[in-house]
Parts: C-alpha cells; sequence; structure tokens
C-alpha cells in the first residue's frame, strides 16, 4: 500500500511539475513584431532637428497588421521652423499642411513618446520588437534622442526595407523594375503603410514562401 501510494503521489509531483514547466515557458515565449515607425523632422541633423509627426503600427513577422495603429503630429514653435528647419522639409512639409499642423498641435514629444510606448505595450504580447521600416537608422537616431521610453523597449536589430531593396534592385534589376512605385507622401502614417506594401511585393517576388 505504501508503495503504492508512493508511486501515486511520485507520479502526480512529475505531472504538477512538467504542467509548472510548461506554464512558465508559455510566459517565457517572446514572440516576435515588426514595430514599424516612421518620423517627419525638420531635418536630418539630430542634434539641431526636431520631430513634427510620429506614426507607429504593429504586424507580426507575417506582415499581418494587429492594431490600426497612431499617428501623432508633435507640437513645433515657429522659430524651429523659422530658424531649425531644413529647406526641403520647409517646402514640402509647408505643402502638404503638416508644419501647420504641428504649429497647432498640443502633443509634446515627451507626451508623443509616451503615447507611443503605451501603444506598442498595450497591443503586443511580452516579446522582441523589431523597428522596421525604411530607412530607420536614421528614424532609430532621433528615437534615442528625443523618444527615449519607445527606443528603450525597442530591439537593437532593425528591419530596413530600404536595404533590402538596394540588395533586390543590385540582384535582380530585370525583376525590380516589376515592384510597384511608392508614393513617397512624406506623412508618417502614409509611408508606413506604403513600406509595409513595399516589404510584401519583395517577398513575393524575391523570397521563396516555406
Amino acid at each position: 500500500m505504501v508503495n503504492v501510494l508512493s508511486c501515486f503521489f511520485g507520479k502526480l509531483r512529475s505531472a504538477c511539475y512538467r504542467t509548472m514547466v510548461s506554464k512558465l515557458n508559455q510566459f517565457n515565449v517572446k514572440q516576435d513584431y515588426f514595430v514599424w515607425i516612421d518620423l517627419e523632422m525638420t531635418g536630418l541633423d539630430v542634434n539641431v532637428h526636431k520631430i513634427i509627426e510620429v506614426a507607429c503600427i504593429i504586424t507580426d513577422t507575417d506582415l499581418n497588421m494587429l492594431h490600426e495603429g497612431i499617428r501623432l503630429v508633435v507640437h513645433q514653435p515657429q522659430h524651429v521652423f523659422d530658424n531649425e528647419c531644413s529647406e526641403w522639409p520647409k517646402i514640402h512639409h509647408g505643402q502638404s499642411g503638416l508644419i501647420e499642423e504641428s504649429l497647432k498641435s498640443d502633443i509634446s514629444v515627451e507626451k508623443a513618446d509616451s503615447l507611443v510606448s503605451d501603444y506598442i505595450k498595450s497591443h503586443t504580447d511580452y516579446g522582441r520588437y523589431y523597428l522596421s521600416g525604411n530607412s530607420v537608422y536614421m528614424d532609430k537616431r532621433f528615437l534615442e534622442k528625443y523618444m527615449p521610453l519607445t527606443d528603450q523597449i525597442l530591439h537593437y536589430r532593425l528591419v530596413d526595407v530600404s536595404c533590402l531593396k538596394t540588395l533586390c534592385r543590385s540582384w535582380y534589376d530585370d525583376l525590380f523594375k516589376e515592384v510597384t512605385k511608392k508614393n513617397y507622401a512624406h506623412r508618417a502614417f502614409e509611408d508606413i503603410n506604403e513600406s509595409i506594401q513595399e516589404l510584401k511585393e519583395y517577398r513575393e517576388k524575391f523570397f521563396i514562401r516555406k
């Protein structure tokens, strides 16, 4: 009888242990996400220029959108556009209406940082967040300086669609000519959606699906 009970409780402990380990593994499994972020700035010098718009969309690694995304226009005062804005963004952001929107916005860059970081955390599980986009290293530099809450939750690896574009164009020029041309609206949300579609097209044309 003692041996039977000992065997029973031994198996019970073993089953409980396996269940516990399984649950712990569930909690520790890291899900991978592509966090698509695009910034519109007053220029490309991180020590001089400022963020005036930020957009973020989260997809899984199969490029399925997990949420419709967030778009924020960041306030900058008039003197920034008068004295700290390069010529190209002054022209294009002026024509698109972004400068006027920025002047009227009540969202500081600190508030935008908090909102974007909260957005990422609230729409994902525990995992790795890969900053994704076109020439996204530039966005990364501005995130590091002006949006540290967002930057610190992102993985150190980047998904740079522009890098892939260069490789595809260099290695498969004839096929690359069939790729859909981008509109280059230079508004954050529109640019992100184009980046996602661009990567989808590269996947279909240049990669062997598993």
